[in-house]
Order: C-alpha cells, then sequence, then structure tokens
C-alpha cells in the first residue's frame, strides 16, 4: 500500500524509512522542476517557523508543485474558526494533494488525518511536545551523508537538553535506534514514560560526551527556564550547555547537531555551532531534499 501519510515515525515501516532516506539521497544537486500545476502543497502554520515553513516551501517550489500557505495570524484561525472546518475549506477551494500541519497542540495532524470529513495527505510538521517526524528523517539522513548510510549500526549520538518538551527528541528517539543508532538523552528532567522510549538516559553530560560520535543540542525556551526547570541560562550552561570545553573532550571524529532555532551561549556556545565539528547548516540543508523526497512520495501515492 503506498505511503499515504507522514505523521508519526511509529506509524511507519521500515520499508517507508527507507525509501524516504534513499530518495532524498538520489534527489540531491537535482535541478528545480519547472512549475508544472500538476499538484499543490497546502502549508497550514498554526504555530511560527522559519526552518520547517522554508524547507517545505522550497521542496514543494523545487518539484515543480503549487504552493499554498496559510497561518493562524492571517487567516480566519484569528477569527476562532476551528481546525476542521479550516482543513474543509482548503480541500473544497484548494483541493490540495498534501496538507502540512504545524500545531501547538499535540496530535492535531493526526485528528486531520484520521478524519473521516479528510481527503488529502497529512504531513506532520511539528505537534505541540509530540513529534516532528520530517525533523528526525532529514537528522538521519544528515547522519547517512556524514557518516555513511551503511555506518549507523553502532553509531552513538546523545540527545541534550529539554528532552520533557523536545518534539524533535521524541521522534528522533523513536527513529534514530531502528537504523542502528545507539541514543542516550541527558537532561535536568526526562518525561515520566522514557522508560518506554527504548534508549538510554543520563544526567551527566561530562560522562557521555567523550563516548559518543554526535551530540545533538535541543533548544531550550528562555521563558519556561527559571520556572520550570529550575535553573537559569548561565547554570544551564554550565551544566548542560555544548561549550567549547566540552566539544573538546569529544572523540576526534565526532560532529555537532542542533535542529535549530539556537539559543546560543545556552545550549550552545558560538564557537562550537560555527566550528568545523558543526553539522547544523547541513541539517538546514538537508532538510530540503528529504522533504522534497517525503512529498513528492506523497504526491505520486495521489497520483496513482
Amino acid at each position: 500500500m503506498p505511503l499515504q501519510n507522514v505523521v508519526s515515525i511509529a506509524d511507519l515501516s521500515d520499508a517507508e524509512i527507507a525509501l524516504l532516506l534513499d530518495r532524498a539521497h538520489a534527489l540531491v544537486g537535482s535541478p528545480r522542476l519547472a512549475p508544472t500545476g500538476a499538484a499543490c502543497i497546502q502549508l497550514l502554520f498554526y504555530e511560527d517557523s522559519t526552518r520547517t515553513r522554508t524547507s517545505f516551501e522550497t521542496a514543494a517550489r523545487r518539484l515543480g508543485f503549487d504552493v499554498c500557505l496559510v497561518t493562524a495570524s492571517g487567516s480566519s484561525v484569528a477569527k476562532g474558526e476551528n481546525l476542521r472546518d479550516t482543513i474543509v475549506t482548503l480541500q473544497e477551494s484548494v483541493d490540495p494533494a498534501v496538507i502540512v500541519v504545524r500545531h501547538p497542540e499535540n496530535y492535531a495532524p493526526r485528528f486531520v488525518a484520521e478524519a473521516p470529513w479528510s481527503t488529502t495527505s497529512v504531513v506532520n510538521a511539528g505537534d505541540g511536545t509530540n513529534e516532528h517526524p520530517t525533523q528526525a528523517l532529514l537528522d538521519a539522513f544528515t547522519l547517512q551523508r556524514h557518516f555513511g548510510a551503511d555506518r549507523l549500526q553502532g553509531l552513538k549520538v546523545a540527545i541534550v537538553g529539554d528532552i520533557v518538551r523536545s518534539r524533535v527528541a521524541r521522534s528522533n528517539a523513536m527513529l534514530l535506534p531502528r537504523l542502528g543508532v545507539d541514543v542516550t538523552l541527558v537532561a535536568p528532567q526526562l518525561p515520566a514514560d522514557v522508560s518506554q522510549w527504548g534508549v538510554r538516559v543520563s544526567g551527566d553530560l561530562d560522562a557521555v560526551v567523550p563516548d559518543v560520535d554526535v551530540v545533538m543540542a535541543l533548544r531550550i525556551q528562555r521563558e519556561r527556564m527559571a520556572s520550570e526547570l529550575d535553573i537559569d541560562a548561565s547554570d544551564y550552561h554550565s551544566t548542560f550547555g555544548l561549550t567549547l570545553a566540552r566539544a573538546e573532550l569529544m572523540a576526534p571524529t565526532a560532529m555537532v547537531m542542533h535542529p535549530g532555532p539556537m539559543n546560543r551561549g545556552v545550549e550552545i556556545a558560538n564557537e562550537v555551532a560555527d566550528g568545523p565539528r558543526s553539522l547544523i547548516t547541513q541539517q538546514v540543508r538537508n532538510g530540503v531534499w528529504m522533504r522534497m523526497a517525503v512529498l513528492e512520495t506523497l504526491v505520486h501515492r495521489t497520483e496513482q
């Protein structure tokens, strides 16, 4: 059965994950196609975004698809329209082949994908604190491009930061072990259900850093640090931040990642973010190829 939605990593079979990663590799460097008008990609963003939104829009245009963007502040959502009515309106007026949904509420994209009134493929571009599946896919793709697609088995990745509220951490914890990656979560707090994630956990970044191949730092929301994490920015940086001193403890071939946006000087030092170990700009670049693979696969499914 053709791939219908990309809502959760858990929904994807191993074969579908391999298909998407392989297709992204094949698309690298491909020329931009002329607009075809054959399909429309609807971007429905209820949250602010730079990387994800731009990445999806660029991916769609490079594939020759039309793009329609709707944001909460510039639509009837600001007048109180609910998600169902917005989706139905878009389906009737735009008839998109794929709707890419970014929403502050957990499971909103699943609600759309599984609703009986939904007639289109759905991509989860980030829902609340739940998941961000295409970010995990592009992170895996970045690891494959740097280390080699056949060298992920046994690779060690530490994901560091606000794990409790990170949809990126959750999706990566679902995906990377399925590709053979050994994942360790390092955080001041951990989710209540972390024992079910099937990954290692630690509260000591200094003990983890020398033994891993990649450190993936996560964004810390400054407004939540004092009230919820009970730690200030400077304390966090010294305890859980990827400082230059910690980067120097890493193995010679170890690399650094960050899904962005970065709080420089909090979860990552400038010298590390911009240094030779950094794969951060590659993540941004690879996000376009990965999302091209996702959109192309879903659109071709609708054309079959």
